[in-house]
């Protein structure tokens, strides 16, 4: 039977989120989320009928936390240029950074993804429309640059996260912020319509 308590449903995926990070796939089991949220035994099977469910809820639940707040969408509607771009995309790795452990449960969800159909369906569509409204955001707003720009810097950003999460003896936050910079710059060409 699945409860509607949305506060509880939210704590639930968020501990969730934690025991992913911490324990990995594996150690996400119900009595780990409940250990983890602090509520009875037995709550999180109360809300999810079964693990997969709880996976693909987390999915959903990760990316919700992710949506960029309404100062960073105005930024859109400032300048069109490669410094704008810059200023997006170092707060993109910032705001993803600064949730270390989301970050590093959609990682162990990627891996279950390769296991679990539906995991990889929802993870598929999800990213595939996360990557679509943001060319559509630059493109209606006329940034810079084209969609190619904004899938190569995706794919960049992302990997830079991923090694400022798990390797952070790589690059320091400093460097990271140089090497957005860096990327969005060679993303950019200086001949681009609007950047400066």
């Amino acid at each position: 039977m699945v409860r509607t308590n949305p506060e509880r449903r939210q704590a639930l995926l968020d501990a969730s989120i934690e025991v992913l990070a911490r324990e990995g796939a594996r150690g996400l089991t119900f009595r780990a989320v409940d250990k983890e949220a602090a509520v009875p035994a037995g709550t999180a099977s109360n809300y999810f009928a079964n693990r997969d469910q709880l996976l693909v809820q987390v999915g959903h639940r990760y990316y919700e936390r992710l949506i960029p707040d309404e100062d960073t969408m105005n930024k859109l509607q400032g300048e069109r240029s490669r410094a704008t771009v810059t200023e997006l995309m170092t707060e993109i790795v910032e705001r993803v950074s600064e949730f270390r452990t989301g970050y590093l449960a959609i990682l162990e969800l990627r891996l279950e993804a390769t296991r679990r159909p539906e995991l990889q369906a929802l993870l598929t569509e999800r990213v595939q429309a996360d990557l679509d409204f943001n060319v559509r955001n630059h493109l209606d707003n006329d940034m810079p640059g084209d969609r190619d720009t904004v899938v190569m810097l995706y794919l960049a950003l992302n990997w830079l996260i991923l090694e400022r999460l798990t390797l952070p003896g790589i690059f320091d936050e400093k460097r990271a912020a140089e090497l957005v910079a860096t990327i969005v710059e060679r993303a950019i060409p200086a001949t681009a319509p609007g950047n400066g």
